[in-house]
């Protein structure tokens, strides 16, 4: 067979190779959404997602183009105000619409949805595209939904009525034969059985505000719960009450408050980053400085 001469054998060749490259750059990356954005699953474990990602046009949240935000009815101070968490008006109401700022979504894209403190991390599909409410990031807790890194480091405290036998209590030992309560499902309650271990079982309440009642009615010597709040039903709630003390941190790292997200949410960086950023410039201590200023110190129970 005769053969074609050298320069048509170097154009057909050229030709092959256009056609090759040009069919790579169209075809779809693995990990890309169908429109070329890259979706924020792609990103890999503790790799910050693409900026783009990370726009109300990319994320993918329960409404589009709006962001629900959870938290428990009612809402306390002084994370929320009159317990209102649309109004903008307490720290966590505060934390909230500034992730949502860092997200791009205004105050007025943003929805809020009544969740029950343990419903907000119980296994199960979710109500909202992320929840706030006093929630610790715990290990077991991880096993059922995702957190974002922290944005509040708490401390448990301890009060109680004046007079009481546990108002005068200086260690953590002096408060084993006294009488305790503190919300379900919380780390308070863990306190009480973990680091206290009482002679006695703990009262159990649904509500920190059934806790408060049973402390002013002489149900309980003392209650548990976290320090900002402590400072607050002691100023503002219980004139009689007074902080005993607060637990210091055991380990490593400290207890801290994370925003609550489905368990493999796609929007998990992006919460992360954006809660991280408010860490970095400064804008979590300014709201902290606003909201908690009150709870600034309190005697460490030994």
């Amino acid at each position: 067979m005769p053969h074609a001469p050298a320069s048509s054998r170097l154009a057909a060749a050229a030709a092959v190779s256009v056609l090759v490259l040009t069919a790579a750059a169209c075809a779809p990356q693995e990990g890309s959404a169908p429109d070329g954005n890259r979706a924020a699953t792609s990103t890999s474990p503790g790799s910050a997602p693409a900026a783009a990602s990370c726009s109300p046009s990319s994320l993918r949240t329960r409404t589009t183009g709006r962001l629900t935000i959870g938290t428990d009815n009612p809402a306390y101070a002084p994370w929320f105000e009159d317990n209102k968490p649309a109004n903008g008006k307490g720290y966590e109401s505060a934390v909230a619409y500034a992730v949502a700022r860092q997200l791009g979504y205004d105050r007025a894209a943003v929805t809020w949805q009544p969740v029950a403190f343990n419903n907000a991390f119980a296994p199960g599909a979710k109500t909202f595209d992320f929840d706030l409410n006093q929630i610790s990031i715990t290990d077991e807790r991880r096993k059922a939904v995702d957190f974002s890194s922290g944005y509040y480091d708490v401390r448990q405290a301890v009060i109680a009525l004046k007079g009481s036998p546990a108002a005068s209590a200086t260690t953590v030992a002096a408060l084993k034969k006294v009488k305790l309560g503190a919300q379900i499902g919380t780390t308070s309650l863990d306190v009480i059985n973990d680091r206290i271990r009482p002679t006695a079982a703990a009262a159990v309440y649904q509500k920190n505000d059934l806790a408060v009642s049973a402390l002013k009615n002489g149900q309980v010597d003392a209650i548990v719960l976290d320090l900002p709040t402590a400072f607050y039903i002691t100023s503002a709630e219980l004139e009689d009450a007074r902080i005993v003390g607060q637990f210091d941190t055991t380990g490593s790292a400290p207890e801290q408050f994370g925003l609550v997200l489905d368990k493999g949410s796609p929007l998990t960086p992006c919460v992360t980053r954006a809660v991280d950023a408010l860490r970095s410039d400064g804008t979590l201590a300014k709201l902290e400085q606003q909201w908690l200023s009150d709870a600034v110190d309190a005697p460490v129970l030994t």
